[in-house]
């Protein structure tokens, strides 16, 4: 078993030629996994509020929720620590 960490995605490249979907702060919305729960791979782990746009943040990995690094509310930069799941 190993743990593997689920980060803020780069934000899309559109974000800084245009910036609309981007104005205000980007923040947690809605936390759709609690710890001790199994994902798949691009299931949606949790939703962002850009100001604009909610904005679904899927895993990159399958894996079992073993920590949640982030609650609802929180502003979240580029590279911030989401989750971290046990993998096989």
């Amino acid at each position: 078993m190993r743990a593997k960490f689920v980060r803020m995605p780069k934000y899309p490249e559109c974000w800084e030629s245009c910036g609309s979907c981007a104005s205000g702060n980007v923040f947690i919305l809605e936390i759709l996994v609690k710890v001790g729960d199994e994902v798949d791979f691009d299931d949606t782990i949790l939703v962002l509020e850009t100001g604009k746009v909610a904005l679904d943040i899927p895993t990159p990995y399958a894996g079992k929720v073993v920590a949640i690094h982030v609650t609802e509310g929180d502003t979240v930069d580029e590279g911030a620590l989401l989750v971290t799941l046990q993998t096989d």
